[in-house]
């Protein structure tokens, strides 16, 4: 695997210190944001970014870290992709802004026009776009509801869909997400996932799609379910990739019951886990697909795309929005899958996978606290136990992640139970880079287990 974005760079595709981390002016800011930044909102990394390329963030004291997050999945295509910023600054200084439902423009058609050539399926689809990826579940909640003439949405166990109050109905995890938010919204129905490492021993895919079948018809009832929505890999859940066979049996009770298979695959896709959706890895169609994050490089930028006929379904007016759609985050986007079919960025995950796995599960053998390597593409976690359990340890994934920052290397925690450590690098990080981050992840593992 080489660095698929070659060519000069004004900022050296390599790990740098100069400081101690956070360093003297990343200090200074995180005072000023103490001041002035609501204590709601969280942080990870305490170095504040000045300017970022490829899969190397460079913060204010010059200090240059590998990025394993890329912004949650968001620059696939690398940091300052050269495509999406000559795009978005050719047309930021054409038009920013008109509202597409009164003024239009082409870039929201050729976003939708592409959405329609590169998600499962090849039926007749619409898009509808937005800015967020809980606008976008959120609005394929309203979609689905319309088309089916039903109200009840169900969805699984470990799940995360956003932050606006349906969508934490719709997500699983108390801390942070939902604490003292409520009441949320109504007719959500959660039923158990496919989750390998947890569930009974040899239970398979379809035994566990019959399993979650058999609470939906028993404790909502088939003819009641608008949408089924899931997450073909779950995201901030645990990076948990259901058994084989799961995600086709429920497609498939969808398609007999009447309800809509809805795809969030706003954290899979865009050639994240080495194809273009998850969905693909065993042939699912989704009736509809929620996408954001990757699909813009940053810029903020969702859709939902469905059958045609779902989509045309609502009323004139019935969806939209002031921003959705921005004239601006259209070009990225579509400088993004530009960038992505060219330099077959769905391939490179699959390098990225082919690098990353064994480390990791040499890592695993070597340490003895890793439970479970799993994940697809450059989409891959661990989940940390303690020794001869299954009992998670989220203490050690947290000070691990944490000397992997000391070390300048960004990796992220999730998990149901905050034991997870996830691995999301862009798509364009080079063979020598993403070394010496597996490097340092080894080293902080070695020194954080043998401080128990």
């Amino acid at each position: 695997m080489t660095d698929v974005l070659a060519g000069p760079r004004s900022v050296p595709q390599e790990r740098r210190l100069v400081t101690e981390l956070p360093g003297p002016r990343s200090r200074e800011l995180a005072a000023r944001r103490a001041a002035a930044v609501s204590a709601a909102v969280g942080g990870t990394v305490p170095c504040y970014v000045e300017r970022a390329e490829g899969a190397v963030v460079v913060d204010v004291d010059g200090n240059a870290l590998i990025d394993l997050g890329a912004g949650i999945a968001v620059v696939n295509v690398g940091h300052a992709a050269p495509e999406v910023v000559a795009a978005v600054s050719d047309q930021v200084a054409a038009f920013s802004h008109t509202c597409f439902m009164v003024n239009p423009y082409e870039g929201y058609v050729a976003v939708c026009e592409e959405l329609a050539r590169i998600t499962p399926g090849d039926h007749a689809k619409k898009s509808a776009l937005f800015n967020s990826g809980a606008e976008a579940v959120e609005n394929a909640v309203k979609i689905a509801r319309h088309a089916t003439g039903r109200s009840a949405i169900v969805v699984f166990d470990h799940a995360y869909h956003g932050r606006t109050n349906l969508t934490m109905a719709l997500t699983a995890k108390n801390m942070p997400y939902k604490h003292g938010f409520g009441p949320f919204a109504s007719d959500i129905y959660r039923v158990p996932m496919s989750y390998p490492y947890r569930d009974e021993p040899g239970i398979t895919g379809a035994q566990a799609a019959a399993r979650a079948i058999a609470v939906i018809e028993a404790q909502v009832g088939a003819d009641e379910v608008a949408a089924v929505l899931i997450e073909p890999i779950q995201g901030e859940g645990g990076f948990v990739v259901p058994a084989d066979g799961f995600l086709p049996a429920i497609a498939d009770w969808c398609r007999q019951s009447g309800a809509l298979f809805v795809a969030d695959e706003i954290q899979t896709g865009f050639c994240r886990t080495g194809s273009w959706f998850a969905c693909e890895a065993e042939g699912v169609v989704p009736d509809l697909i929620t996408t954001a994050k990757g699909i813009a490089a940053g810029l903020p930028l969702s859709a939902v795309t469905g059958r045609a006929e779902i989509m045309d379904a609502v009323h004139t007016g019935g969806l939209g929005g002031t921003y959705g759609g921005n004239p601006v985050a259209c070009a990225a986007a579509l400088a993004t899958i530009r960038t992505m079919r060219e330099q077959d960025l769905a391939g490179a995950a699959r390098a990225i996978e082919a690098t990353m796995v064994p480390r990791l599960r040499a890592l695993a053998d070597r340490t003895g606290v890793i439970g479970d390597v799993r994940g697809r593409g450059a989409m891959l976690a661990v989940e940390l136990v303690r020794p001869g359990t299954t009992e998670p340890d989220a203490e050690l994934a947290g000070r691990i992640a944490k000397a992997c920052h000391a070390q300048g290397v960004i990796v992220l925690t999730a998990g149901t139970f905050g034991n997870v450590l996830r691995f999301l690098p862009p798509l364009v990080i080079g063979q020598e880079l993403l070394a010496d981050a597996l490097d340092v992840l080894d080293a902080a593992f070695a020194e954080q287990v043998a401080a128990r």
